[in-house]
């Protein structure tokens, strides 16, 4: 009982949690032993909008043909079922040092969800799937700075690791507290536009979709991430990577895909992130990565086995955030109580060399150039 009351304290007052141990949390990996991956269908795309302190986000990422790097994203944040907020972010990233990137994040009102939960609106901004379930449009009117248009189709199936695509935590699993949740399109093709005060940025190209549920206090289920998103011209790689705190044994979660138009290759849990070389952040002392190796590991359908590789320098880092000064208040009312969480986002897009996906099929050798957009994300020891 005693457990129960200190996570209880803890999931509404930020605080640090007891160790619980690795006993505490079931990977999605355990159910991706027996399925690696599922493909998804409309259903999978639904939002959850829980009712319990969770965050649920549908983020888009954009590489257009131009070489532009941009960033559409929903949030809806529910702090222990007493408030709810949603936020649209946007980012158009600058390549040139010396200017600055554009960054928008509004607090949206009036939001509301379709009746089959697969659509989102609020006050000038609408996500919405078409009937068919393949593609997203994405419109917000929220920021004058940057009026967002933008449509992202699929070409190839989604998927989530295992059959839920999802990580529990808790105890008693069967009556888990928590939960994390991912989704992906790995391989999109975008078009449409962000209108700055310059003028439209066309965003025709390629993109990502990722769909997540933090169904418990972000900085309780991870510590730290990494993020890959690799596209190509004939192939996608994606990769999710977290570290859980201590308290549930620093538990090591994955889930990544390699998709070409129309297929899966692979997907599952069996991948690996190594950050090769680091260097520390004088401000905050987080080992920010400068060399990084990813690398997949399955089976496709017909059970030829795959491994790719993409391992190389980051090049300088594109932007670095400080989530605390970030984040709206409400967030950081769930976080200020959490001891030693110094949350900071760190964004790469090496592209002077762009960097190459080695892959095998069976006994098939590829070798690919692509772009890679990588974040490494700290948020406690």
């Amino acid at each position: 009982m005693f457990k129960w009351a200190q996570q209880q304290l803890a999931n509404v007052a930020g605080t640090q949690e007891p160790i619980y141990g690795p006993s505490a949390i079931k990977s999605v990996a355990e159910e991706a032993e027996t399925t690696p991956y599922s493909e998804l269908t409309k259903d999978d795309l639904k939002w959850e909008v829980m009712d319990s302190t969770s965050v649920e986000t549908q983020s888009f990422y954009f590489m257009s043909e131009g070489g532009v790097l941009g960033f559409a994203q929903v949030i809806y944040s529910n702090v222990a079922g007493i408030r709810t907020t949603c936020q649209f972010t946007s980012k158009v990233f600058s390549l040139d040092p010396s200017k600055p990137h554009l960054w928008c994040s509004t607090q949206l009102h009036n939001y509301e969800f379709s009746e089959d939960k697969s659509n989102f609106y609020a006050t000038d901004c609408a996500v919405e799937l078409s009937e068919d379930g393949t593609t997203y449009t994405i419109k917000s009117m929220n920021d004058d700075r940057a009026i967002v248009n933008l449509t992202v189709k699929r070409t190839a199936p989604g998927f989530k690791a295992g059959t839920t695509g999802k990580t529990l935590f808790g105890t008693d699993l069967a009556n888990p507290w928590g939960s994390m949740r991912h989704v992906f399109w790995p391989r999109c093709a975008a078009e449409g536009t962000i209108t700055t005060k310059d003028g439209p940025i066309d965003f025709k190209g390629q993109a990502f979709f990722v769909h997540a549920l933090q169904g418990m206090k972000p900085h309780h289920a991870a510590a730290k991430w990494t993020f890959c998103d690799f596209q190509g011209p004939t192939y996608s790689a994606i990769m999710m990577n977290f570290v859980t705190p201590p308290s549930y044994g620093s538990t090591v979660v994955n889930v990544g895909g390699i998709a070409k138009d129309g297929e899966i290759i692979m997907g599952g849990c069996t991948n690996e992130v190594t950050h090769l070389e680091t260097k520390s952040d004088t401000e905050n002392d987080w080992p920010e990565p400068t060399k990084i190796k990813f690398h997949w590991k399955g089976t496709t359908k017909d059970g030829k086995p795959v491994e790719a590789t993409i391992e190389g320098a980051l090049e300088e880092k594109l932007d670095r955030i400080d989530v605390m000064a970030e984040v709206p208040g409400f967030v950081k009312k769930i976080v200020a109580g959490a001891a030693g969480t110094k949350p900071y986002i760190y964004q790469y897009y090496p592209h002077k060399t762009k960097m190459t996906l080695k892959l095998k099929i069976g006994d098939e050798e590829i070798s690919e150039e692509g772009l890679v957009f990588s974040e490494a994300t700290f948020i406690s020891e």
